[in-house]
């Protein structure tokens, strides 16, 4: 089977880690791919939004299979692209997509098929928002309504924050993302990650992740794609779990098949746990970055056949493995982010601290030029580690990033605390 994978980041870097595993696959390629992909799989210079691009290239190299790593082509509609010319691809469609594409839509569908989440307001006009926010009080949280990178999230502790928030968002700072604004009661609980692959009918739970979106220790400081994360997430006891799967993600998935638009691929649940009740912040239609890092090496399955199953939709007929192994990733990025930061710098040491025990390290933001790894992003590399416990696989971890030399990054020297104080 030829496979393609779609995107260049630390995601991508670990899908193409685990597909390339499968006794299933003769051919992989990524789509444009990063520095470390090159050595896995067969790089394209294809652009994730070039969809007449990516259409060509299955067809010449007759791709059998193509799972979509980032949310921009998904919601442009990539895989309704693939389907129409007879390509299977791991992915939703572009309605189905609207779970991420437009924070609005989740929280509509929650509304109505009494999804547990917090107050909202959806709006197209600065001074109806404003008045919403002066109604509600704050702290509070103003969102752009369509995908923005990650940065169109403001959790405003005041009024005034609330208020600076809409009026960046109507005077185009997210582009056209910005054109409608959701405004949402502030949830304050614990946050986790939890994932599931879908397939229009079914659900299969993935292992739970926690991940660290402030770019300083002790969660400080803005928010980010995310530093690091750990998989599994304390926090999710096997109760919890249950009542994510029963309360979130099993009538998500009903809904999206009542409202016309069935759901299938990873549905990407961010859930607030307050007071151990947990409720959906928002829904992401991809695997996590920095989550999936530490989701794949604890996979024990072949990968494969659960993705292939969801696209068939037969997920009912296949099953996960996990080890019992706690990951931990640790991001590395370029000073200066997630603010202007420069390109360009070289890392040398990689190779050296992927050879300790249990380490491997995904690339992100890199790239090969005249035989250097160089950083081309703001995150640049995931150390991931395994050990027995969050404090072993954090300890590993870090002992990795000691051994790798660029003067130019930097990264949080806490990632896993969280963790690590229950296991205290």
């Amino acid at each position: 089977m030829n496979v393609l994978v779609v995107g260049s980041g630390g995601r991508e870097h670990a899908l193409c880690w685990s597909i390339s595993a499968s006794p299933l696959v003769d051919s992989l390629y990524c789509a444009p791919g990063n520095g470390g992909i090159g050595s896995i799989a067969n790089r394209v210079d294809i652009s994730p939004t070039d969809i007449d691009g990516l259409i060509g290239f299955c067809r010449s190299e007759a791709i059998d299979f193509v799972v979509v790593g980032p949310e921009q082509p998904l919601v442009d509609g990539l895989v309704d692209r693939l389907s129409d010319v007879g390509i299977k691809a791991f992915g939703p469609s572009a309605r189905a997509a609207a779970l991420e594409g437009s924070k609005g839509f989740t929280k509509d569908l929650c509304a109505k098929y009494d999804i547990p989440t917090g107050a909202y307001g959806r709006f197209t006009d600065a001074g109806a928002a404003k008045a919403y926010v002066y109604a509600s009080g704050a702290p509070i949280v103003v969102k752009a309504d369509g995908l923005a990178a990650g940065k169109g999230v403001t959790v405003a502790q005041n009024v005034d924050e609330a208020l600076a928030a809409i009026d960046e968002a109507f005077a185009g700072r997210f582009g056209s993302a910005g054109s409608e604004v959701v405004v949402e009661e502030f949830l304050h609980g614990e946050e986790a990650s939890f994932f599931a692959i879908v397939d229009g009918r079914s659900a299969l739970p993935l292992a739970s992740a926690q991940d660290h979106k402030a770019v300083g220790d002790g969660d400080t400081g803005p928010n980010t794609g995310g530093m690091g994360a750990y998989s599994p997430a304390p926090v999710v006891t096997e109760e919890l779990h249950g009542k994510i799967m029963s309360r979130i993600i099993e009538p998500t998935v009903t809904a999206m098949t009542a409202e016309g638009c069935p759901y299938t691929g990873v549905l990407y649940a961010g859930i607030m746990i307050v007071d151990g009740e947990p409720l959906l912040l928002e829904y992401n239609a991809r695997f996590g970055d920095p989550e999936c890092q530490v989701l794949m090496p604890r996979l024990k399955s072949d990968i494969m056949p659960v993705l292939l199953a969801a696209a068939d939709g037969v997920l009912d007929q296949v099953d996960l493995r996990w080890c019992e192994d706690v990951a931990l990733t640790v991001v590395l990025a370029t000073h200066g982010y997630p603010g202007d930061y420069s390109k360009g710098s070289v890392i040398r040491n990689v190779n050296s601290a992927q050879e300790l025990p249990d380490v491997t390290i995904f690339h992100a933001g890199t790239d090969i030029q005249d035989g250097n790894l160089v950083a081309t992003g703001g995150r640049v590399l995931n150390i991931t580690a395994l050990g027995s416990s969050v404090r072993e696989a954090q300890e590993r971890a870090y002992e990795a990033v000691d051994v790798i030399d660029w003067p130019e990054g930097f990264c949080r020297s806490d990632i896993g605390w969280r963790a690590i104080s229950r296991e205290s």
